[in-house]
């Protein structure tokens, strides 16, 4: 990861699937599309799972929880292949904190008004 990302923590780990390093680093390498919506990032782990009793066009899937501040974002997707699980992921994940970060974006440049009509405030002399 970046220098300026190494606080973050992400956590990769395979059920019924044996990682190998590059496999941990290409997830590292994609995650890293996640860091330009929101830097506040807390922590993004990854479930990589196959399931060699599903249909071959489910046999992996991918799930993503990525800890930020306010609710968390989790995600799942299902594929036949594990590279191509992860890319869907990604993109997932990256749709839901852009989605998140255009309605911050949306309510710090357009405040609703607020009607003060039943409140007695006080005069100032």
């Amino acid at each position: 990861m970046n220098n300026h990302n190494s606080s973050h923590e992400v956590i990769v780990s395979g059920i019924h699937l044996d990682l190998t390093p590059s496999m941990k680093v290409y997830v590292q390498e994609k995650l890293e599309r996640l860091f330009r919506h929101e830097l506040r990032i807390v922590r993004i782990r990854v479930e990589l799972e196959c399931d060699p009793k599903q249909a071959p066009e489910q046999k992996f899937t991918a799930k993503g929880h990525v800890e930020i501040q306010g609710p968390d974002r989790y995600a799942s997707v299902v594929a036949d292949d594990c590279y191509k699980s992860v890319d869907l992921l990604v993109d997932k994940l990256d749709r839901m904190l852009g989605r998140r970060a255009d309605e911050k974006h949306d309510k710090r440049k357009h405040p609703h008004p607020v009607e003060w009509t039943d409140v007695d405030l006080p005069k100032v002399i």
